[in-house]
């Protein structure tokens, strides 16, 4: 049986690294023995070696990397591909950065990352928000339509920057905006960080180029079994340039790029070559199973489906607990689960996802379910309404460029004076890291008392320069 390192030549390089006799005088300044040092600290980096004098030569003379990116790039079907250790975060940025100067406009889905929203005020790109579409039942954001992407097109953007899967596993029509799109020669990029693992299975929705799109983030650690912040970025060249992708992933990766996320990338896309629909295929056994081991004990439906939503505009392999149908409190429910061990993706009040992937067993799950069941039992009490999400509610109100509200002058005021402010901020719950309000918005009341009782009911509220929400910082009024 042929090794994964034989199709992976980055995987193979980090592994040869290890087995040969070396005496570097490069760094990292561990040298991978820091354990003669201090044996904890060994034992964090002494599997550790860069790109640079441990995957290829100092002067990439084996051009190592580059073959790895190339079967990157012809197995999802793109004509440039390169791998990051800075997560899908800094591949957005790449791309971002890539597509013209500032002052022009692109037209966004409000759902983006909070890396998204960064990248627009480095390069100094207009947002033209697109809001996503409410499914009535369930509270959940569907995707944007078509005639919010057309409202968009109107506005001339140069790009279209859509998140497909959303946090909760649905996708938009795409087939339908790529078409709007590229009738306008308006490229298509899609952040599907969450959807790597899309296009191996015919019971998962398709990736990018397989819909016609134009570009293609992907983290490799969040759905796939690669190491921490390791992502790709993949294009098409028609409409996107080559060079520029080019020099804006340089400019905003590391120098120091370390060796275990390259290899991890290439290792996972060896593995979804020869063995994705095979390892697929038994995750979306196991979360089914799962979820009907748990949907058996209770009368009304907990959990997202596939036939919740049109064909082909949910992820199968997702986990999405609907707590509210039990009428209990995610957030309570994640600290039980804590307490036994077991670590949830994300937990609000109303709503609990949990990550599967190829690299949990039949047996993970029928622990979860064990530990679960007695849990919701004796949480359960009167079903609520569904309530969506703070995140995926609010209307925008913009009042200054975000580039502009970045560089202003500030000042911290109190909740309750803050209300009708410009906001400084980009304030999200994380997980999932889609903006509230973001800078250059009105800080309306939905939004203030919306973000205090977040935080009270024990959401994270990240990157608010004031944590407790006491005070917002505001862009100062002259």
């Amino acid at each position: 049986m042929s090794r994964l390192r034989d199709s992976a030549p980055l995987l193979d390089a980090y592994l040869a690294y290890f087995e040969r006799t070396r005496t570097p005088f490069t760094i990292p300044g561990h040298k991978q023995k820091a354990s003669a040092l201090d044996a904890d600290l060994g034992a964090v980096v002494d599997a550790d070696t860069p790109l640079y004098g441990g995957l290829d030569e100092i002067k990439l003379t084996n051009q190592t990397l580059k073959m790895a990116e190339s079967l990157a790039a012809t197995l999802w079907g793109a004509d440039y591909a390169r791998f990051s250790t800075g997560g899908s975060t800094h591949a957005n940025q790449a791309i971002i950065f890539a597509l013209g100067k500032p002052g022009d406009k692109v037209a966004v889905s409000r759902t983006a990352h909070r890396s998204v929203l960064s990248a627009l005020v480095l390069a100094g790109l207009e947002p033209i928000w697109m809001s996503p579409e409410i499914d009535g039942a369930t509270g959940v954001p569907t995707g944007i339509t078509a005639g919010e992407l057309a409202k968009a097109l109107r506005e001339k953007p140069i790009a279209v920057l859509l998140t497909e899967p959303g946090y909760l596993g649905t996708i938009s029509d795409l087939p339908a905006l790529i078409e709007l799109s590229h009738a306008q020669s308006v490229p298509v990029i899609l952040d599907a960080a969450w959807g790597g693992h899309f296009g191996f299975h015919p019971h998962l929705p398709q990736h990018a180029f397989q819909l016609g799109a134009d570009a293609l983030i992907t983290s490799t650690h969040k759905a796939l079994p690669g190491y921490s912040a390791s992502a790709l970025l993949l294009a098409r060249t028609s409409l996107l340039s080559a060079e520029r992708l080019e020099q804006s992933f340089e400019t905003t990766h590391t120098t120091s790029p370390a060796g275990a996320p390259l290899a991890s990338i290439d290792g996972v896309r060896a593995l979804l070559q020869t063995r994705g629909e095979e390892l697929i295929g038994a995750l979306l056994e196991n979360v089914h199973h799962f979820k009907e081991l748990v949907q058996a004990e209770f009368a009304l439906p907990i959990f997202l489906y596939p036939q919740d939503f049109p064909a082909d505009r949910f992820d199968a392999s997702k986990i999405v607990l609907r707590v509210q149908q039990l009428g209990a409190s995610g957030v309570e429910i994640e600290q039980d689960l804590q307490a036994e061990g077991i670590r949830v993706e994300m937990a609000d009040r109303d709503t609990i996802v949990f990550l599967g992937t190829i690299s949990d067993t039949r047996a993970d799950f029928d622990r979860l379910a064990d530990v679960l069941i007695p849990i919701l039992k004796r949480s359960q009490e009167q079903r609520r309404e569904s309530a969506t999400a703070l995140s995926w509610s609010v209307v925008p109100q913009r009042a200054i460029s975000m580039r502009g509200a970045y560089f202003a002058e500030t000042e911290l005021v109190s909740a309750h004076d803050a209300i009708g402010c410009i906001s400084a901020d980009l304030i999200a719950p994380y997980p999932p890291g889609v903006a509230v309000v973001a800078p250059g918005e009105i800080l309306t009341q939905q939004i203030v008392e919306g973000l205090g009782a977040s935080r009270a009911a024990g959401v994270r509220i990240a990157y608010a320069t004031d944590p407790t929400l006491a005070k917002y910082r505001v862009v100062k009024r002259s």
